[in-house]
Formats: structure tokens, C-alpha cells, sequence
């Protein structure tokens, strides 16, 4: 089986990405350790959580350290929202005096808290405002600017050949589109048709993305699309490692086994000292937990440890309980 196109680099601009296998940002998910986690398992592309446009917050807490690129395989991507073209601009601008390389404007984002403020994909309903937006960010920044986006706002109403034309002429370098509308949120299946149809038009590169959780769909939706990438969300939840089995399969054609527990117990012992030395004693614990629960979901008798890890306060004691869990995890499989 000769290697599949999605193995080589893609230009977004002056940028060269490593590959074609990317993680897609997610709120609250892809902080600074998780992007490093899953490009060292082969992640070719990993864009920052969401930044909001509004410049009172650019020292907020949360934003100092979802705009945190130390130790970052470049090229940097930062992931800006807003629904004003004059501080979408000026959070472009902020962010590549942060050393961004590469800005990428959020029009996908469900969530109601952000589409209240018509921001995220909530801008789908208003293809006048999107012009605006993009043309503002292109001309702000000497940077390529990418759009992250859906099918529509509304199902029966899909305009992604529209907006995806609009951002072309304006400069917009890559595209990537989640196969939903904001109308579908997460539910149901999504659909590659029209991203399909996005691609046969298309003179910059289309990254495909929804639903791409094994080598199997990640190289079906490419052949199905044509895309130039794949992006991988929340399947690569607790399983970073997915990105090094994706391209196996695209290279091989075989199928590579997921990590046993011993792998499985340095993978996660390491991601949770990074995650403590990121955020520190009291976040780091809190944020860690979520990560602890994918990583173990599946194991024997993980409900009952997950609550006891739950229960403890401190970093050192998170680490040992987990430490244990995992030992025994393998004595018992081991024998």
C-alpha cells in the first residue's frame, strides 16, 4: 500500500503543516500540554482553544493561559471569537504579537453562551457580518488567516458554498468545516457532502471534520471528500495516540493496537505532570480529572476509582491514586 496523501506537508500560506492527520480545538480540551501530548504522537496541526475578541479580558486568568504557546511545535495556531470586525482585528493582532504564526477565526461553536453573542456559528445567519469579520482579520494581520466553520446555521438552510466562496475571494487561506449545522449541534451522524462539494470548488485547502474517530472513517472521509486534512476532536479524548494510528493505517493498511496499560500508565503519569507544572497546584488538579476520566474509561472497576479520585484536593494525591489504579490495572491484566 503506498502512503496516503494525508502523510505529507500541507502549505496554509508561508506555513508548512508537518501532515495531514490535525486536532481540532476545543474549548476548555486542547490547552497547551494536550496540543504538545497529541502533536508527539503524530498530530501534524493542533489550533489553539477559542480566544475571545474582547480586549478587557486579554489578561484574564483563563486567557493568559489558553494563549500559553511555550514549547510548541510551530507553526502556532491561535483561534480567536468575536462578532465585532474591530476587536476581531485587534484580538488578531494581539495574538500575533504572541508569537501566533497562523490565526484562525471561530464560526463553528455551538454553544448558546457564545452564539447569544452572535459569535461562533451563530455568524452563519449573517453572511454580511461574516464578509465583514473576514475582511477585517485579513487586513489586520500580515499572518494567514484560516476560518473554522459548519454547514449552515439551520438545516434546510445550509450556506457553506457561500461562505466558503466569500472567504476565498477575501484571503482566507484554509478551510475547515464541521459536518453539522449549528441547528444539529453534536447529535446525529455528520455529513460530508457538502464538504465534498466545498472541495471541488475550492482553490485552498478544505480540512474535513466531525465524527473521524478510527484509521477506517479518517481514511474514508478523505476518499469520500478529497479534502487536504482531516481534523480529529473529541475523539482524541483520552486517546491521543489516535493520530499515530491513523497514519499506520494510511501508510500500511494495517491497524495498530491501542496502547496496553503499561503505555497507557506513562502516557497518562506524563500528561498529568504537565498538566500540574502548566496550571499549578489547584487548577492543575481540577483540570486534570476530566483527562483522567477518558483516559480510564473501559478499565475495570474505573467508576469506583474515578471517585476516589474525584475526592482528592491535592496534585500528589491525584497522582498517586492514579499511579496505583494503573499498577494494578496491569498486574491484573498481566497475570
Amino acid at each position: 500500500m503506498q502512503p496516503h496523501t494525508l502523510l505529507t506537508t500541507l502549505q496554509i500560506g508561508d506555513e508548512i503543516i508537518n501532515n495531514r492527520i490535525w486536532l481540532a480545538p476545543m474549548a476548555g480540551v486542547t490547552d497547551n500540554p494536550f496540543r504538545r501530548l497529541c502533536k508527539s504522537f503524530g498530530a501534524g496541526h493542533a489550533v489553539s482553544e477559542m480566544m475571545t475578541s474582547d480586549a478587557t479580558l486579554f489578561a484574564n486568568h483563563k486567557t493568559l493561559y489558553r494563549a500559553n504557546f511555550e514549547g510548541e511545535i510551530a507553526p502556532i495556531s491561535a483561534q480567536i471569537v468575536g462578532s465585532e470586525p474591530d476587536k476581531l482585528a485587534e484580538s488578531a493582532r494581539y495574538q500575533v504579537a504572541n508569537g501566533a504564526k497562523i490565526i484562525d477565526i471561530n464560526m463553528g461553536c455551538p454553544a448558546k453562551k457564545v452564539c447569544r453573542k452572535l459569535a461562533g456559528s451563530a455568524l452563519l445567519q449573517d453572511v454580511d457580518l461574516v464578509k465583514r469579520l473576514l475582511e477585517a482579520v485579513v487586513g489586520a494581520v500580515d499572518v494567514p488567516v484560516t476560518l473554522k466553520t459548519r454547514l449552515g446555521f439551520e438545516n434546510g438552510k445550509e450556506n457553506i458554498l457561500t461562505v466558503a466562496k466569500i472567504a476565498e475571494n477575501i484571503g482566507v487561506k484554509a478551510l475547515t468545516i464541521h459536518g453539522r449545522t449549528r441547528e444539529d449541534k453534536y447529535l446525529g451522524e455528520a455529513r460530508y457532502d457538502l464538504i465534498a462539494q466545498v472541495k471541488q470548488n475550492a482553490t485552498i485547502p478544505i480540512i474535513a471534520n466531525g465524527d473521524i474517530d478510527s484509521p477506517q472513517k479518517a481514511k474514508a472521509v478523505f476518499d469520500a471528500t478529497g479534502v487536504d486534512a482531516v481534523m480529529i476532536g473529541r475523539s482524541a479524548q483520552g486517546k491521543p495516540w489516535i493520530f499515530r494510528n491513523i497514519a499506520h493505517y494510511l501508510n500500511t493498511g494495517d491497524l495498530l493496537p491501542d496502547p496496553d496499560i503499561n503505555e497507557l500508565r506513562a502516557i497518562v503519569l506524563t500528561h498529568l505532570e504537565e498538566l500540574y507544572r502548566f496550571y499549578g497546584e489547584y487548577s492543575g488538579c481540577r483540570i486534570a480529572r476530566k483527562h483522567i476520566a477518558w483516559y480510564t474509561s473501559g478499565i475495570a472497576n474505573s467508576n469506583a476509582f474515578r471517585q476516589a479520585m474525584y475526592a482528592k484536593e491535592s496534585t500528589a494525591g491525584q497522582f498517586k491514586v492514579v499511579e496505583a489504579f494503573l499498577k494494578e490495572a496491569y498486574f491484573e491484566q498481566d497475570n
